[in-house]
């Protein structure tokens, strides 16, 4: 599995980003599929997850009702709509991916396949 992420830049707080995930060489039916991000001097930090096969989601607390995880899977792709975007939300974000047998989960160490990041980064 190759995992491409995409999409990250400079917003001002309340603004909007789309991050992509695009996955090569198999097919999003057989993994979950998840965003972490990773600010400076902290630990990588569980956002949002997806089922590829069923399209079944999962998200942190912090980014209910303003992030949306959702799924092409014609493009073999996983998109993350981030709105009403917060200086907090700063940071490094990443997608990875788990066998979908093993189910939903935002706990980086269940996580086998790791993307290269994308930084976004909010200011006040």
């Amino acid at each position: 599995v190759q995992l491409q992420a995409s999409g990250g830049g400079l917003v001002q707080s309340g603004g909007s980003l789309r991050l992509s995930c695009a996955a090569s060489h198999t097919s999003l039916d057989y993994y979950v599929i998840g965003w972490f991000r990773q600010a400076s001097g902290k630990e990588r930090e569980g956002v949002a997850c997806i089922r590829g096969s069923d399209g079944g989601t999962a998200y942190v607390g912090s980014v209910k009702g303003r992030f949306t995880i959702s799924r092409d899977i014609a493009k073999n792709t996983v998109y993350l709509q981030m709105n009403s975007l917060k200086p907090e939300d700063t940071g490094v974000y990443y997608c990875a991916t788990r066998a979908v047998v093993t189910g939903l989960s935002l706990d980086a160490y269940d996580y086998d396949f790791w993307g290269q990041g994308t930084q976004v980064t909010v200011s006040s």
